[in-house]
């Protein structure tokens, strides 16, 4: 009789293999029956075939950490399903994506950049999964996926997610963190119910300050006591009707790696807002003081600060809307053009509109206005266009810089802070015109 591992499938590349079916795929691949029998990463008969994939025996694998993916296809594995993004890091899972790879008005699945704090969990069954609202409210309540399809509105929103530190890798002195450049921001169509409808059904009691957001996925440390990241939200903004309950991604069942089956979207805010893998939101009558809510995480200096300076802790404040910001999708930087060129991008601004995108060509000494779209609901960037004509062979740079509805502008260059957080500086892309 053959063993198991000499009847599993030896796929060209893992691609292949995971596409059909992940879930499937990856209990053949790895030997994962359940959290509770791993061994690390690897369950025994699993890593024959992971040796034949990295090409050798690995004589230490009893040693490799949970979660750890071997460097030698990394990118191929957790990045399954996903269209050209750049992998930051493989412990926990962080991608980002080129500009101009965000060129679609709805950013597609496998488009949208990965962040993730902790492992993502082994289960995310749709049909077994529930969500628990408790805390302070009058009717806790636990709801299936298919409960929240029943009791509530079902909508469909574009909805706006970056992360925190995204432009992080152009502070000077370099911050600690994942090193974003432009590409951990993503507009896709979300479906799902609004938080504030489930928590009005659970009722809301008085006192109550902010919301507590626990996902499935686990601390890198293996620890199951500990939790990577809990967030919450004032429950004045918990209340607004763009936050929602998400179980649908682009018409589909939301990827993996952006938290299937089930997450929050709270656009324009940091993206650490919108728990992955959501398992329960509870009421609290003080400020939420998770994973990743206190300390110097997801917060800024309550006053400008010099490059490199110490700040105490207490001198912190809470993150809440994100800044005005704009991205050009295309040209490409570093492309080829001709002379006549057709300048596309993104703009946003937390939870402000924008009433005006700017290009220039010339270093900044002459703008023109470009063409701005309306956002298509509340919470989603807009687009804009505009026809530039340069005016010989040479080396340019295209600039962009957006303006919201407060009147606030995005600047040339920001003040550098300890976190590498909100980077907002204007985007800009080179061209050679031959």
């Amino acid at each position: 009789m053959p063993k198991d591992h000499e009847t599993r499938p030896k796929p060209a590349n893992l691609r292949e293999f995971f596409a059909k079916d992940p879930i499937a795929a990856d209990r053949a691949f790895f030997g994962r029956e359940s959290h509770a029998d791993r061994r690390g990463f690897l369950k025994g008969v699993g890593l024959a075939t992971m040796a034949t994939m990295v090409g050798a025996h690995i004589p230490f694998h009893r040693n490799m950490p949970a979660g750890l993916v071997p460097a030698a296809f990394a990118s191929e594995n957790v990045l399954v399903g996903k269209d050209g993004l750049t992998l930051l890091n493989d412990r926990p899972v962080n991608a980002e994506t080129p500009p101009e790879l965000l060129d679609d008005p709805i950013t597609p699945t496998a488009r949208h950049f990965i962040r993730n704090n902790g492992l993502p969990p082994d289960d995310m069954d749709a049909g077994t999964w529930s969500l628990t609202i408790d805390g302070l409210v009058d009717n806790p309540a636990t709801y299936s996926i298919a409960d929240l399809r029943d009791k509530f509105e079902v909508v469909t929103m574009a909805l706006t997610i970056e992360c925190g530190g995204n432009g992080r890798a152009f502070f000077d002195p370099p911050a600690s963190g994942n090193q974003w450049t432009y590409g951990a921001v993503a507009c896709s169509n979300w479906t799902g119910v609004r938080l504030k409808d489930v928590l009005e059904a659970a009722g809301v009691k008085s006192g109550v300050v902010y919301t507590a957001h626990e996902g499935a996925d686990t601390h890198l440390s293996g620890d199951a006591d500990k939790q990577p990241i809990s967030r919450g939200l004032p429950i004045e903004k918990a209340m607004t009707d763009n936050i929602l309950i998400a179980f649908e991604q682009n018409g589909e069942a939301l990827h993996p790696m952006n938290g299937a089956p089930l997450r929050l979207v709270v656009p324009g805010w940091p993206g650490s807002c919108s728990q992955k893998w959501l398992k329960r939101v509870w009421l609290r009558d003080v400020v939420h003081d998770g994973p990743k809510m206190t300390g110097t995480s997801y917060r800024v200096p309550n006053r400008p600060v010099a490059a490199g300076e110490e700040v105490a802790k207490e001198d912190f404040v809470i993150i809440e809307r994100m800044p005005v910001k704009s991205l050009i999708t295309h040209p490409a930087n570093g492309a080829d053009s001709g002379r006549a060129v057709e300048v596309r991008g993104h703009a946003w601004s937390g939870d402000r509109t924008i009433t005006q995108v700017d290009i220039s060509h010339d270093f900044g000494a002459t703008w023109m206005k470009a063409e701005l779209d309306d956002p298509v609901n509340d919470g989603a960037w807009q687009n804009f266009r505009a026809n530039v004509e340069l005016p010989m062979a040479g080396y340019y740079e295209i600039w962009a810089r957006a303006t919201d509805s407060a009147g606030v502008m995005q600047p040339f260059a920001i003040d550098w802070n300890p976190k590498g957080y909100l980077n907002n500086s204007m985007h800009r892309v080179g061209l050679r015109v031959s």
